[in-house]
C-alpha cells in the first residue's frame, strides 16, 4: 500500500501521500551519444524513404546499450538521488536507499560488476 501510516513509536508525523506520475510527459533532456553511422542508410521503397540498418549496426547498438544499462545511471537519475541526500524532509530510510544506489552506481561504473549487484535486476 502506498498510503503513509503512522506508527505509535514514531515521533514526527508522517507527511501526506503525494502522487508522482510514473512516466511524466515532457521535454526529453536525456543525453544521447552516437554509436556509429556505419551500416545505416536510407533507401527509397515504393516512393517512400525507408531506414535500412545492417545486422552489424544492430549488434553494435545492442552491445553498447547493454553496457550502458548494466554499468551507468543517466546524469538526471544521479542528480535525483543526490537531491534525496540534500532533502531536509527525506527520511533516514530514503537517504539510506539513495546512498546505496549511489554506491552501487560508483561500483558499476568501474565496468566489472553490473548495477544490479545486490538485487539481480537492472
Amino acid at each position: 500500500m502506498n498510503a503513509p501510516t503512522a506508527f505509535p513509536d514514531q515521533q514526527k508525523p508522517v507527511p501526506p501521500y503525494k502522487h508522482t506520475p510514473l512516466f511524466p510527459l515532457g521535454a526529453d533532456t536525456t543525453p544521447y551519444k552516437k554509436i556509429t553511422a556505419e551500416g545505416v542508410r536510407v533507401e527509397k521503397v515504393l516512393g517512400r524513404d525507408m531506414l535500412v540498418v545492417s545486422r552489424e549496426a544492430l549488434r553494435a547498438l545492442s552491445e553498447a546499450a547493454f553496457g550502458e544499462i548494466n554499468h551507468y545511471l543517466r546524469p538526471g537519475h544521479l542528480k535525483q538521488l543526490r537531491a534525496i541526500l540534500d532533502d531536509k524532509e527525506a527520511s533516514d530510510n530514503d537517504k539510506f536507499v539513495a546512498f546505496d544506489f549511489l554506491k552501487n552506481a560508483n561500483i558499476a561504473a568501474g565496468g566489472v560488476l553490473p548495477m544490479c549487484q545486490d538485487t539481480g535486476t537492472a
